[in-house]
């Protein structure tokens, strides 16, 4: 086993594995540095070492393999403390933080010690490292009407408007989160203390989809036209809606983290990568009450005018339980997403695990392809592969436009979906159908490849919808279903426990298979 480097800041440092097991090493094992042993019984494939010098040479040992780094350097270290936050739990240190970010020279570091530190929105600035020690928890106020509302436009670097603040695929004004960015460079949140929303003692989670004061709700960690920004082993919990929320930044990276929200809380998605370019989420572990990553691209009007695709995205090393589904593309895609590549994760309990949703609606420039989901495991997944193209939520999702059946004229509102790979994928405990297959009879789905696929059914599963859509009947045990796809190949695949064939097609052009298999 081999690890490398992935993440390094002047305090804290990230490495990898290249361990074939989805997040979870094949063996436990220790960590020294500088030949002293500073973690033992790691079980992860992607650990984290904080507390670091700036600017200094360091050697790691682990599992036999040794790497040698070096420290970002640091300009200035400034303590919260020194400019009047008291971290007791009941004093307001917004103005306190906000000053140290505000007095901190370029390349330097803001430090916020053990403590609870009651505060609403701060703003980060470029070229900050903000560091949240071991037992430091920042916490939001509930009071919503002191979070600041963000307009959905501003003047940007150049002096050019340019998009500031989105709600759910659209251009909307929204308060501003707890930690915030806008038209930041080389901004870092880095180790081991507790960003807390606050959301469940506010109102935050109280009819949800209704702006308040003319702004919708907040979000977690909020980077706006942004590039080269990471947030590093923090635990981010109790969001208002969206956890973290990258929109138009590029160079963005989470790494070692965790994200976790109530199971029904609304909307309260892990990460939602949105219109973004060069995106790591490497080695977080989510439970959130939604997707618990969304990579999107704006509704119609915003996909159609910007024509900026969320690409260049790494997911790596992650874990996901008990979201509605656990990587998602969409259903806010209409810019386009591309060269997705999802590798050794582990999905626990989620609805659903790899998950496309789109529709008629989305525009020409909603075009999704270059998407490679591999070695990948699910445990008590309903189901595991999802592309649904009739995706039905929001006012204008339940129309006959959206849902008919029958071929439409391919126009400058039709999506379309390319090419998608699962490789190495093994389900157990799936429920309602092994996967959901479904494009546009005037745009299928371009091809299907499955390589190494197990799905095995729980033997006490109940019946449940495969795809958020209309007119679709409930299943039970139900293999792989395809129709409107122009190619499906699939090689060792197998379905164990379903009720009926392995798989079922309908206007399916071409099907390629290794084995002879029910159908």
């Amino acid at each position: 086993m081999r690890f490398e480097s992935i993440y390094v800041s002047c305090r804290s440092a990230a490495f990898e594995s290249d361990a074939a097991t989805p997040w979870f090493a094949p063996d436990p094992f220790e960590v020294k540095l500088d030949g002293t042993t500073v973690l033992t019984g790691v079980t992860k494939n992607v650990f984290s070492l904080f507390g670091l010098e700036p600017a200094r040479d360091y050697r790691v040992e682990a599992a036999g393999c040794t790497l040698a780094f070096r420290t970002r350097p640091e300009t200035a270290l400034l303590d919260v403390r020194a400019y009047g936050a008291k971290g007791d739990g009941a004093t307001d240190d917004t103005a306190a933080i906000q000053k140290a970010i505000d007095a901190c020279p370029a390349g330097g570091t803001v430090r916020i010690p053990e403590g609870v530190y009651e505060s609403n929105p701060i703003f980060l600035k470029s070229h900050l490292t903000l560091v949240l020690d071991k037992g430091a928890v920042l916490h939001g106020l509930p009071d919503r009407s002191q979070y600041p509302i963000l307009p959905a436009y501003a003047k940007d670097r150049t002096g050019k408007e340019a998009l500031l603040s989105g709600w759910e695929g659209g251009v909307f004004p929204t308060n501003a989160s707890l930690l915030t960015a806008l038209f930041v460079t080389d901004a870092h949140i880095v180790g081991e203390g507790i960003v807390d929303g606050g959301a469940s003692r506010s109102t935050w989670w109280t009819d949800p989809k209704t702006p308040v004061d003319g702004a919708y709700r907040a979000k977690g960690i909020y980077f706006s036209q942004c590039v080269r920004v990471g947030v590093h082993g923090i635990l981010l919990r109790d969001t208002p809606s969206w956890s973290l929320h990258p929109f138009f930044c590029k160079q963005v990276d989470y790494i070692d983290m965790r994200v976790e929200n109530p199971k029904d809380s609304p909307n309260t998605d892990g990460c939602d990568p949105d219109s973004c370019d060069g995106v790591r989420i490497l080695g977080v572990d989510f439970s959130v009450g939604d997707d618990c990553i969304a990579i999107k691209s704006g509704k119609f009007e915003l996909g159609m005018t910007y024509r900026t695709p969320s690409e260049n995205i790494a997911i790596r090393n992650c874990r996901m339980a008990d979201g509605h589904g656990g990587v998602v593309l969409g259903s806010e895609m209409s810019g386009g997403i591309k060269n997705l590549d999802v590798k050794n994760c582990l999905f626990v309990g989620t609805d659903r695990g790899l998950r496309i949703k789109t529709r008629r609606g989305r525009g020409s420039s909603a075009v999704i392809d270059g998407v490679t989901f591999e070695n990948i495991r699910m445990d008590g997944v309903l189901t595991p592969f999802v592309i649904n193209m009739y995706y039905f939520c929001d006012a204008d999702g339940k129309t006959p436009y959206v849902w008919s059946k029958d071929p439409l004229p391919v126009d400058e509102r039709t999506p379309r979906l390319g090419r998608f790979t699962f490789k190495d994928v093994v389900c157990t405990g799936a429920r309602v159908a092994a996967g959901f297959f479904y494009g546009l009879p005037e745009q299928p789905i371009g091809s299907v490849v499955l390589e190494r696929v197990s799905v095995a059914f729980s033997t006490d599963a109940e019946a449940g919808f495969p795809a958020m859509m209309s007119h679709l009947e409930p299943m039970k045990k139900h293999g792989l279903f395809f129709r409107f796809v122009d190619s499906v190949v699939m090689k060792d695949v197998f379905i164990a426990g379903q009720d009926g064939p392995e798989a079922v097609f309908h206007d399916v052009a071409t099907i390629m298979t290794d084995r002879a298999m029910d159908i």
